[in-house]
């Protein structure tokens, strides 16, 4: 029998309203609603047991997932990334999840983060398919170790290895992650850029990351990273940490919205469905 004691799931998307390069992104409007609506539908309809939240420091917000049935915990304003957002209000997510739940009367609170999964869903990913968090659930839950943090990625289209807008990763024989980052990974000596594509299967990283949630719960005491604030990736700073963050492939592909021009493309896109 293995060590895996995952008992609950959460699935948690942080969102703020200010964003640099495209202003009040989750706001925006993709064919009749806001980016922040459709990445909340997306997540209820995840066929796994779980309770979804949106952790957020904005009152129109809230206002948005409560109209649709999802619940709300406030944050302070100066979280520096989605996983920070989530992790301080991880002992309130937390115990929201296992009350009423029949091992809530004996196991100790670092027990319950222990076997608590969060499932950290970008809120600018309107169009993220329920099955690949329903995959992560699957992949995670099947290790025979409890992960720390599991992520998905992806094979990459020649047309995106240089877009800085889509990240990339780099992994281990182990299928472990070792390093994210806006360029390409890794760089070909003495070959034109536009034939990298021809030397090397690159990879993409999909916005959403199942963490253990007493990982979270640690966060603040993780070093600030360099190279988390060259990159602006929050993960880097649990590599930095030397938290291990494993990977699974999925397939497809996927958009995230930083801009103007991922937004005109989502519209596009919604309209050729």
């Amino acid at each position: 029998m293995g060590l895996n004691k995952i008992q609950k799931t959460i699935i948690a998307v942080p969102a703020r309203l200010d964003s640099s390069r495209l202003p009040k992104k989750v706001l925006q409007d993709i064919n009749g609603k806001t980016m922040l609506q459709r990445v909340l539908e997306q997540c209820k309809k995840v066929k796994i047991p779980s309770e979804i939240f949106l952790c957020t420091d904005s009152k129109k917000l809230s206002e948005i997932a409560e109209n649709i049935g999802v619940k709300v915990y406030l944050t302070e304003r100066d979280c520096k990334s989605g996983s920070e957002r989530i992790a301080s209000v991880i002992p309130e997510l937390v115990k929201s999840s296992w009350e009423g739940f029949n091992q809530n009367n004996y196991l100790e609170e670092d027990n319950k983060l222990e076997q608590t999964l969060v499932i950290n869903v970008q809120a600018d990913q309107p169009f993220l398919d329920p099955n690949i968090i329903k995959e992560m659930h699957h992949f995670f839950l099947s290790q025979d170790i409890t992960p720390e943090v599991v992520t998905p990625i992806y094979k990459l289209n020649k047309k995106d290895i240089h877009n800085s807008s889509v990240v990339k990763t780099l992994i281990n024989k182990n299928g472990e992650a070792i390093y994210f980052s806006r360029s390409a990974l890794p760089y070909i000596r003495d070959v034109e850029k536009k034939d990298w594509y021809k030397q090397y299967n690159y990879l993409g990283h999909v916005g959403i990351y199942g963490y253990r949630a007493d990982i979270l719960h640690k966060w603040f005491n993780y070093p600030f990273s360099n190279l988390e604030k060259s990159e602006k990736l929050e993960q880097l700073r649990l590599i930095d940490s030397g938290v291990k963050i494993n990977t699974f492939e999925v397939e497809g592909d996927f958009l995230s919205i930083d801009t103007t021009e991922d937004l005109l493309e989502a519209r596009k896109w919604l309209k050729k469905k």
